[in-house]
């Protein structure tokens, strides 16, 4: 049940991306929102800000003109009154007279102006036409006082800013991680779905008072999840029932082949009837794994002397069997035996010699040095009804490896699946052997059963 050891596409394309790229292409929705509710906060803060700066000033300097306009008005009445000195700041043809406002004044009107020099503080103008036809002006820089004013204004505008910044920040990430809060236990009670516990409803793990697209998501899970198991039960049935319906006629067809003459096509037919009887024997025992109704028939046994005399019965050739770690345990024997053989077999059927059977404790490893298992069997584990072999690669495992993982979950046990590579070799190098591992549980199993398969890494 082996395939090509290496197929191009998204595995090989994720191990060709920079580890620090994938970590941060992954971000959480908490932050998300955080970020974009700060982005707008800035931006509406800047904003407001910019318009109540421009404002503000546009204010002082109306307020500073209008002063002006009252001064210059005041001045020039005593002065056209009484003549005689003028007050400081006040001068009659001054030549630095802006010439905007000179020629405003030359067509007989009051006026005020404001000027930008380049030490960016400007100066207030005012003047007024005379009797005589001569321009009394005056001008000052804009006021110390005004400036500070703005300044603190400024400071002000600034630390409020930060504040609604860091606030959106806040109450982003308080409704993100709501949000996020509840799609986390959404996922973990959809993984518990897909690992087989059927019980798990998404929409009472989330819980929650307010209704959203959350509770719409779940329930949408739960009647995906609700279909599916309907539509597997009701394959599991039929498949049971016509392999059950098979069993009579096939066990009838093998009885009639042992009346069969001695000769070639006699054994042809009880090999064929042997191997469906076989078949059928296997589609009956998935079934039953299947149901979730098997329960081991706990024993104590010493597993290396069990798994040494095992193999020596059926006298596999190739097969050799290191006891590293004698260890007693808890167990059922023919489901521990059944897990055993069909490694064994799928390994002298699909893989090269020498076959070695290692025993350490409470762990039995079979290695071999073929060319290890196709890499959907590693992500996904064995599916029924599918085989790796050369004229259908690609398209699955059999039920020898399906049964094997059913049996080690009755167990309580874990059976894992990984290819050999040399130390340090490229993704895509191709495998020197492959390896199965069975890690029984320190405690008998319970009437539930297993721990989920998963891929272990590590050393053998």
């Amino acid at each position: 049940m082996r395939g090509p050891a290496d197929r191009p596409g998204t595995a090989r394309l994720r191990h060709l991306l920079p580890r620090r790229l994938r970590r941060s292409l992954r971000s959480g929705v908490r932050w998300k929102i955080s970020v974009a509710i700060a982005l707008v906060g800035a931006l509406v803060a800047i904003a407001l800000s910019l318009v109540v700066h421009n404002a503000a000033r546009v204010s002082m300097l109306d307020n500073a003109r209008d002063v002006q306009d009252e001064r210059i008005q005041f001045v020039q009445r005593q002065y056209e009154a009484r003549g005689g000195n003028l007050p400081v700041g006040f001068k009659v043809d001054d030549p630095a007279l802006p010439a905007e406002l000179r020629a405003k004044v030359l067509d007989g009107r009051r006026a005020t102006y404001v000027s930008e020099p380049s030490d960016g503080v400007p100066d207030i103008w005012a003047a007024v036409p005379l009797a005589d036809g001569d321009v009394l002006s005056v001008h000052t820089r804009f006021t110390d006082r005004s400036a500070t004013v703005m300044k603190d204004l400024d400071q002000a505008l600034i630390i409020g800013s930060i504040a609604v910044v860091f606030g959106g920040s806040a109450l982003g990430v308080l409704i993100g991680g709501q949000l996020s809060r509840r799609l986390r236990k959404a996922a973990s009670a959809a993984r518990d779905v897909a690992q087989g516990q059927t019980h798990v409803r998404v929409r009472d793990a989330i819980g929650g008072v307010v209704r959203d697209e959350t509770d719409d998501l779940a329930q949408a899970v739960d009647a995906m999840a609700d279909a599916l198991k309907q539509r597997l039960e009701a394959e599991r049935r039929v498949t049971a029932d016509i392999a059950h319906e098979l069993r009579t006629p096939v066990t009838g067809l093998l009885t009639a082949a042992e009346l069969l003459p001695p000769g070639r096509p006699s054994e042809l037919v009880r090999d064929r009837a042997q191997a469906m009887r076989t078949l059928v024997e296997d589609v009956l025992e998935v079934a039953r794994l299947d149901s979730s109704a098997e329960r081991a028939e706990l024993q104590d046994i010493m597993l290396g002397e069990f798994v040494s005399r095992r193999v020596a019965a059926r006298a596999f050739d190739g097969i050799t069997v290191s006891v590293i770690h004698e260890s007693e345990v808890t167990t059922d024997p023919r489901r521990l035996e059944r897990i055993l053989f069909n490694l064994l077999a799928n390994a002298a059927k699909h893989a090269r010699p020498p076959i070695e059977v290692s025993v350490e404790g409470r762990v039995i490893r079979v290695r071999d040095h073929g060319p290890g298992f196709p890499e959907d069997l590693l992500e996904e584990g064995p599916s029924r009804f599918r085989t790796g072999a050369a004229d259908r690669a690609g398209h699955g495992h059999g039920l020898g490896l399906t049964i094997a993982a059913g049996q080690a979950q009755v167990l309580g046990a874990r059976l894992t699946f990984r290819n050999v590579r040399p130390p340090g070799a490229e993704p895509g190098t191709p495998a020197e052997g492959a390896v199965a591992v069975l890690w029984l549980p320190e405690h008998a199993p319970t009437n539930t059963g297993s721990f989920p398969m998963v891929r272990l890494p590590g050393p053998l």
